[in-house]
C-alpha cells in the first residue's frame, strides 16, 4: 500500500503545495486530524480498529466458549466414568443389600471422593433416598436429580441445583448410574458430580492469558493501524475510494473465511452482518441482511434464540439435517450499539462420531457380559440359552440357536448337512412365529442358514421380505414371521476347533434392520459362544463315558440273602463323575457284608479306581477275614495304587488322593454287627422303637493314608427289625450348611421311618437331606435287620473221640427231622460224619458242632482250636484217605475255611431248593469210583 500511495503522489501534485518556509505540522495536529472522522485516514484508521476489534472480540469468544465447552464436556465424562466405575464396583449389589447400607459404602464414597477430585459421591436406593453424601445431614433426604431412566438400567448425565454437596445449593454437572445385579435388576444409584464453579476455574484460570493476548493483539493492531495511515495521511494526504474498498474487501474476506457462522443482529431484532459460513449454515436467503430475523425462514426456536439478548453456551438447535451449536453474546452492554453476536458450529459430525464411540462402547459391554454369561455351566442347552439372553434385546429382538444332535449327545459332528435341532428360543415377546424348541430342521440351500454353515461366516439378510432362499425354506412361516414385524436377519455358524457345531440366528423386528457392520459383531459374539458350547460338548461325552463307566461297575442288583432287608440309591454329581461305591456281600454262615465306599476325585480315574478297590473288597471278603483285616488290606492296596501312578520324576499323573469306607459283618443268629471305617462318616442306627443314633465307630485314616496303622472295629447287638442306614459324605455335606445340620436332618430323617420299608427309607432320606445341587455323588444303602429263630439254631460238644462221631450223626439225623428236612439227612450225616472225623483227628479241641436252618439253605459248621486248613488233593489208588472233601464238596453247594481268634471253622452250605436227589440214593462204592485216575480232583 505504501508503493502504491507513492505512484499516486507520482501522478497527481498535491491540491495544496506548501511553501519552503512553511512551518512543519506538530504532532498533536495530526492527531487531531486523524481523529477527525472525516478525514479518509482517520476513516480507515477508525475501519481498521473496529474490524480488528471484532475479529478480536469474535475469536476471544469463540475460544472462550471452546475452553469453556471443553472443560464441561470434560467434566461430565469425568463424572460418568467415576459414577460407572464406583457403581460396577466389587460388593456395591452386596453393600446395597446389607443390613446398613451406609455404614459400608459412606467411607467408600468420601474415599473415592477425596482421591477423585469430584465434589460429591451420593449413592441412593431405588426410592430415591440418600444413603451417601458428603454433607452427612443430607443422608435419608431424597435425590435431586432424575433417577427414571437409570430405574430402567440406563445412565444419564445433567445438570442440577441443589445441596449436591456441603455449603448451600449450587450447580452441578452430574451422573445418574443403575447399580445392576447380576440378573440386570437394578440394586440402587450412583452419582458423582462436580459443581460449575469447580468446571469454571479452569476456564477462569485461562482468561488472563486470552485477554492478554487478545490486549496484546488489540494493541499490535491499533499501533499498526496507526502507523498505516499515518503513512497513508503523509504520502496521500487522504483516502481515496479505491483505497477504501480495497481494505473493506480485506477484512471482509477475513470474515467470511473463517470456519464457524458468525451473526450480528441488531437491537431491532434485524441482522446485520452473517458471514458466509453462516449463511450455508442456516440456507440465508441472498437479502438476508436488514431483514428482521422471523422473516429469514428459521425455525422459530431458533429466531426467538438469537433475538432473545441472553447469553446462552452450545444451545443444540436442529436446522434441516444439520445440528448447529449456536453460543448468543449481547453487545452494548458497555455503550456500543446495542444487539447481540452469534456463532454457529455444524456439530453434526461430532455428534456422529460421538454415536459411533458409544456404539463401539456399548459393542464392548456386550462382549464383556457375554464373556461373564456365557458358558457357567457345563450344559450344552444351558449355554445356547445363556447365548440367547446375551443378545436378546440388546443386540437383536429375537435369537434362535440350533445344534446338530450329535452335539447334543457330545459326539463329534461330522456331518453339517444333517438336521438340526431347535435348542434356544428367546425374544422381546412371547410365542413368536419361529420354529420352537424342540424342533428337528434340515436347512434348504439358498437359505441364510444354509449359505452360512456352508461358507463359515455370517450371512446377513437385511430385509426378509426380499429373500428369496429364506422364504423358500417354509413359505407360510415365512409369510407369518413377516406379518409378526420381523425383518432382518443374521444367521451365524457356530464353528469351534474348525469344526460345525449349529447355527446362531439373530432377528429384529422393532430395531432397525442389520447392516454389515452387525455381521461381524454377531460372529465375535457366537464364536465366543461356540467355545463354551463345544467345552460342554466335550463334558458332556467324557461325563456319559465316566457315568456309562461307574454304573458298569456298581452292582446291577443285590444278591439273594435272608439275614437283612437291603434297599439302596445312588446319584451321580452333576459336576462330574466321583467314585461313590456300596455293596452287599453274602457270607458263610447266613452273615451279611455291607460295604460303602468313596474314592476322592471325580471323573473316570475316580470311577476306575472305584471298580478296582469294589473288586478287591470281593476278593477279601470271599476269604472271610474281620472287618478291620479288610480294611488293611485295602489301605495296602491303595498305596501301591498310588506308587504305581506316579512317574519317574515322582509326579502323581493320576493319583488316587485316598479314599474311604465302611465295612460292616451283620450276623443273623446272634445280631452282632461288627463295623470298621477307614475315614469314611458313621452309620446310623434307627431302633425299633423310633429311637436314631450315631454309634461310636473308631475311625481309621482313608484308605492309601494309613501308612500301616492298626484299624479298630466296634460291636453293635442290633434287635430284629433295627435300621442300619450307611452313606457317602455327599448325602449330609453341602456348602450352603453346616455339616452337623446335615447329620441331625439325616437322623431325623430316620427316625420318622421306622415302620415303612427300606426302599421307602431311602426316598425320604434324599427328599429331606440331599441338598438341592449337590457337589459330589452320593451311595445310599439302608438295611432292615431280621433274625434266625433260635428253634432253626442247633450245636453240639464234640468230644475229642471218634466214637462221638455216630452220636453226633444220629442227634443231627432227628433235628433235621423236626425240621422236616429228611430228603437232606443222608447227604447231611456224610457231611457231618466226614467234618467231626477230621475235626477230631486233625484238630484240637474245644470241637463244635453247628446247623443253620435259613430259609433257602442248611448251613453246617464245625469248629476246632487249631489253624490248619484241609484243601481238596487227588487221592492215588493206593491212599486209604483224601477222597472225604471231595464228598463234602459234591453234596454240599458251597464249602469253605475261615478262622476265629480261637481257630478255624469249616462250613458248608446245602441249597434246600435244589436238593440232588439222585445223589442221595447213589452208593457210597458208586462215589468212589468217580474219584479215579481220570477224575478232574
Amino acid at each position: 500500500m505504501a508503493m502504491h500511495g507513492s505512484a499516486r503522489r507520482g501522478s497527481s501534485p498535491p491540491a495544496q503545495p506548501r511553501g519552503q518556509n512553511e512551518p512543519p505540522v506538530r504532532a498533536s495536529g495530526w492527531r487531531r486530524r486523524l481523529l477527525n472522522a472525516r478525514s479518509v485516514a482517520s476513516q480507515v484508521f477508525l475501519l481498521q480498529l473496529a474490524i480488528v476489534v471484532i475479529l478480536v472480540v469474535a475469536t476471544l469468544l469463540v475460544i472462550v466458549v471452546q475452553v469453556r465447552n471443553q472443560a464441561n464436556d470434560q467434566a461430565r465424562d469425568e463424572v460418568l466414568v467415576s459414577g460407572e466405575t464406583f457403581a460396577n464396583g466389587p460388593g456395591m449389589v452386596a453393600a446395597l443389600e446389607s443390613p446398613d447400607p451406609t455404614a459400608v459404602l459412606q467411607p467408600r464414597a468420601e474415599a473415592v471422593r477425596e482421591r477423585s477430585g469430584l465434589d460429591a459421591v451420593v449413592v441412593t436406593d431405588t426410592d430415591g433416598i440418600r444413603l451417601t453424601h458428603p454433607d452427612p445431614e443430607q443422608i435419608g433426604k431424597p435425590f435431586i436429580g432424575t433417577i427414571e431412566p437409570s430405574l430402567e438400567g440406563r445412565t444419564t448425565v445433567e445438570n442440577a441445583e441443589g445441596p449436591m454437596v456441603p455449603g448451600g445449593d449450587t450447580d452441578v454437572v452430574q451422573s445418574v448410574v443403575p447399580v445392576l445385579r447380576a440378573d440386570g435388576s437394578v440394586a440402587g444409584i450412583v452419582s458423582t458430580s462436580v459443581t460449575v464453579k469447580h468446571v469454571n476455574r479452569d476456564v477462569a484460570g485461562r482468561l488472563p492469558v486470552l485477554l492478554g493476548t487478545a490486549g496484546g493483539a488489540l494493541i499490535v493492531a491499533a499501533g499498526g493501524s496507526g502507523l498505516v495511515s499515518r503513512r497513508l495521511k503523509r504520502q496521500t494526504h487522504g483516502l481515496g475510494p479505491a483505497e477504501m474498498t480495497r481494505m473493506y474487501e480485506h477484512h471482509d474476506a477475513v470474515l467470511h473465511s473463517v470456519r464457524e457462522g458468525v451473526l450480528i443482529v441488531g437491537a431491532d431484532g434485524r441482522l446485520l452482518l452473517a458471514n458466509d459460513e453462516a449463511r450455508r449454515l442456516l440456507d440465508l436467503p441472498a437479502d438476508a441482511e436488514r431483514r428482521r430475523t422471523t422473516d429469514l425462514g428459521l425455525a422459530p426456536a431458533t429466531a426467538r434464540l438469537l433475538t432473545s439478548g441472553e447469553s446462552v453456551t452450545d444451545a443444540v438447535h436442529r436446522v434441516g439435517d444439520r445440528l448447529l451449536a449456536v453460543n448468543v453474546r449481547p453487545v452494548g452492554r458497555h455503550g456500543g450499539p446495542a444487539g447481540s453476536v452469534a456463532t454457529l458450529r455444524d456439530s453434526t459430525e461430532l455428534r456422529a462420531l460421538a454415536g459411533r464411540a458409544e456404539l463401539a462402547r456399548e459393542r464392548l459391554q456386550l462382549l464383556y457380559d457375554a464373556g461373564v454369561g456365557i458358558g457357567t455351566t457345563l450344559d450344552v442347552a444351558r449355554t445356547a440359552e445363556e447365548l440367547t439372553e446375551v443378545a436378546v434385546p440388546r443386540f437383536a429382538d429375537f435369537a434362535t440357536i440350533e445344534l446338530l444332535d450329535a452335539v447334543m449327545r457330545g459326539d463329534e459332528p461330522d456331518d453339517t448337512d444333517a438336521p438340526m435341532r431347535r435348542i434356544a428360543v428367546r425374544g422381546i415377546q412371547d410365542d413368536p412365529p419361529l420354529y420352537p424348541a424342540g424342533e428337528s430342521i434340515r436347512f434348504v440351500p439358498g437359505s441364510p442358514m444354509f449359505q452360512g454353515l456352508a461358507t463359515g461366516h455370517g450371512v446377513l439378510a437385511a430385509d426378509l421380505a426380499a429373500s428369496e432362499g429364506w422364504r423358500a425354506q417354509d413359505p407360510e412361516r415365512a409369510r407369518r414371521v413377516l406379518d409378526h414385524g420381523i425383518h432382518s436377519l443374521i444367521s451365524v455358524p457356530l464353528r469351534a476347533r474348525g469344526v460345525v457345531l449349529g447355527s446362531a440366528n439373530f432377528w429384529r423386528s422393532e430395531q432397525e434392520s442389520f447392516t454389515p457392520d452387525d455381521v461381524s459383531f454377531a460372529e465375535e459374539l457366537s464364536a465366543r459362544a461356540a467355545v463354551s458350547i463345544d467345552n460342554a460338548r466335550r463334558y458332556a461325552r467324557e461325563h456319559t463315558v465316566a457315568v456309562t463307566l461307574q454304573r458298569s461297575l456298581l452292582p446291577h442288583a443285590l444278591p439273594e440273602q435272608s439275614a437283612l432287608e437291603v434297599a439302596h440309591r445312588y446319584l451321580p454329581a452333576e459336576a462330574g463323575v466321583g467314585g461313590d461305591w456300596f455293596d452287599v456281600i453274602p457270607l458263610p454262615g447266613a452273615r451279611v457284608a455291607l460295604v460303602v465306599g468313596d474314592v476322592v476325585g471325580h471323573g473316570l480315574h475316580a470311577a476306575a479306581t472305584m471298580g478296582r478297590l469294589r473288586t478287591a473288597v470281593h476278593n477279601f471278603s470271599a476269604l472271610d477275614r474281620a472287618p478291620d483285616e479288610v480294611l488293611g488290606h485295602l489301605d495296602e492296596l491303595a498305596a501301591r495304587i498310588d506308587a504305581d501312578e506316579t512317574d519317574p520324576e515322582g509326579v502323581g499323573a493320576g493319583m488316587m488322593l485316598g479314599a474311604t469306607c465302611l465295612y460292616a459283618i451283620y450276623d443273623p443268629v446272634s445280631g452282632r454287627c461288627t463295623l470298621a471305617r477307614a475315614g469314611h462318616p458313621g452309620p446310623v442306627v434307627v431302633h425299633p422303637d423310633g429311637r436314631s443314633e450315631f454309634p461310636d465307630v473308631p475311625v481309621s485314616p482313608p484308605l492309601g493314608l494309613g501308612a500301616g496303622m492298626p484299624v479298630e472295629t466296634a460291636e453293635l447287638q442290633l434287635a430284629e427289625g433295627s435300621t442300619l442306614a450307611l452313606y457317602t459324605d455327599g448325602l449330609v455335606e453341602d456348602r450352603r450348611r453346616d455339616l452337623e445340620i446335615g447329620f441331625d436332618l439325616l437322623r431325623g430323617a430316620l427316625a420318622e421311618t421306622v415302620d415303612r420299608s427300606p426302599d421307602e427309607v431311602c426316598q425320604v432320606v434324599l427328599d429331606t437331606v440331599l441338598p438341592e445341587q449337590p457337589a459330589d455323588d452320593v451311595a445310599l444303602l439302608v438295611a432292615r435287620t431280621r433274625r434266625i429263630p433260635p428253634e432253626r439254631v442247633a450245636e453240639w460238644d464234640v468230644p475229642d473221640d471218634p466214637a462221638a462221631v455216630s452220636r453226633v450223626r444220629a442227634d443231627v439225623t432227628r433235628k433235621l427231622a423236626d425240621w422236616g428236612l429228611d430228603e437232606a439227612a443222608f447227604a447231611t450225616e456224610l457231611i457231618v460224619s466226614e467234618l467231626v472225623t477230621n475235626a477230631i483227628r486233625y484238630g484240637t479241641e474245644p470241637i463244635s458242632l453247628r446247623l443253620l436252618h435259613d430259609r433257602n439253605s442248611l448251613i453246617c459248621e464245625v469248629s476246632d482250636g487249631s489253624s490248619t486248613s484241609p484243601h481238596l488233593r487227588r487221592a492215588k489208588s493206593t491212599d486209604e484217605g483224601g477222597r472225604g472233601l471231595f464228598l463234602v464238596a459234591r453234596f454240599a453247594h458251597r464249602w469253605g475255611t475261615r478262622y476265629t481268634g480261637r481257630g478255624k471253622v469249616i462250613w458248608t452250605e446245602q441249597s434246600l431248593h435244589h436238593a440232588n436227589h439222585a445223589a442221595a440214593t447213589d452208593s457210597e462204592e458208586t462215589l468212589l469210583d468217580q474219584w479215579g485216575d481220570d477224575s478232574g480232583f
